[in-house]
């Protein structure tokens, strides 16, 4: 038999790993024992409503057929949520499908790609896909991202610059006068990534006063998704605010068909319900309180968030054996190291139980 090598394409030595939180079942075997909490990848611990469980359930059946491919429903819905065309909204598989689509379309190699960090771990990856170079400008004091520091790295070759508000994995948030500042000062031409995974958390602006902005700046596409304050994480679906010509560009660069039936059953079902995303935010921003206060009580000091989760620096305390003490003691976080900031953790905010244990588990691993 000849002996045949594949050869790669060199893109792929330049992609980083994207690490997902620990699921249940893998921190399981890690650690031992069923009463694992996972606090670890910003899901919200509550199930989507009763009647979006009931749409999946009616959907089931058909899905020996393709979904529609232009999620025109879905589209409608979110269209309507807005109060907007229809073809200003795209849809796609998670927010993530939608930036990294954003990055194919918008940039070729020797082209710039802008974002603070630490910011959505996934924005390396945007850069090493397209070819475009990456530029990281560090948070500002509160881990907040410095706009002005941002601006002052724009040139002739930048495309695209990603904005994580409420950013993630620091939980902080500018309000929508900065955002729009920030837009007003860019170049035209740069298009600019608003990225709002967790808008719906923050209780510092009315949340869709971003959403304002897209018909003002048509650089600007606002992103959200339906995992977080939806409770719909294990569907992957998210979406766009931008004009239809950056949606026809999106749609060219991805894959057809690329969220499933039940994805775009469950997002046009749950977006009808505000009333339950309002009780969810609610009783998060509640846990919030709770945690930050717990985690205060011990020392420890937590960036001002506005998601729902906490990011926790550690001073002297070892980030590794911290969190595998966490684990052992069946409490999963995320590691600071793996989110680009070492000597911090990331801890999802859940139930009221779920964080009594970790504070009680987190009191344990600092006292030894």
């Amino acid at each position: 038999m000849v002996a045949v090598t594949v050869t790669f394409a060199q893109k792929l030595e330049r992609m980083p790993h994207y690490e997902a939180g620990m699921h249940e079942d893998a921190a399981r075997e890690a650690f031992g024992g069923d009463q694992v909490i996972k606090l670890a990848s910003n899901e919200s611990p509550w199930g989507p409503h009763p009647a979006v469980v009931e749409a999946i359930g009616r959907a089931a059946p058909r899905l020996n057929r393709y979904p529609d491919q232009h999620a025109r429903r879905l589209r409608r819905r979110i269209a309507e949520r807005f109060d907007a065309d229809p073809a200003r909204i795209a849809v796609g598989n998670g927010s993530c499908e939608l930036l990294l689509a954003a990055a194919e379309a918008l940039c070729e190699p020797d082209d710039e790609l802008l974002f603070a960090w630490p910011s959505f771990s996934i924005y390396p990856h945007l850069a090493a896909l397209s070819g475009a170079r990456e530029i990281r400008v560090p948070l500002a004091d509160g881990y907040l991202h410095d706009l002005d520091a941002m601006l002052e790295e724009v040139t002739a070759a930048t495309q695209l610059v990603c904005v994580c508000n409420p950013n993630n994995p620091t939980g902080t948030h500018l309000g929508a006068e900065r955002i729009a500042e920030f837009c007003e000062r860019l170049p035209d031409r740069v298009t600019v990534a608003l990225d709002e995974a967790y808008i719906e958390f923050q209780a510092a602006d009315d949340p869709d006063a971003t959403s304002d902005l897209v018909a003002e700046y048509p650089n600007l596409i606002v992103i959200r998704t339906f995992s977080k304050a939806y409770g719909l994480a294990g569907l992957r679906c998210g979406y766009a605010l931008c004009t239809p010509s950056f949606r026809a560009a999106l749609d060219a660069v991805r894959q057809p068909f690329s969220v499933n039936e039940l994805a775009q059953v469950a997002a046009a079902e749950a977006i009808q319900h505000a009333d339950d995303v309002a009780q969810r935010v609610e009783r998060t921003i509640v846990e919030r309180v709770f945690v930050e206060e717990g985690v205060r009580e011990l020392g420890l000091e937590p960036a001002t968030s506005q998601a729902n989760f906490s990011w926790i620096p550690l001073g002297d305390v070892d980030e590794g054996e911290l969190v595998r003490e966490l684990g052992e003691r069946g409490v999963v976080v995320r590691r600071g190291a793996g989110l680009g900031d070492p000597g911090h953790i990331r801890v999802t905010y859940g139930t009221r139980a779920e964080n009594e244990r970790f504070l009680a588990a987190l009191g344990e691993v600092l006292a030894a």
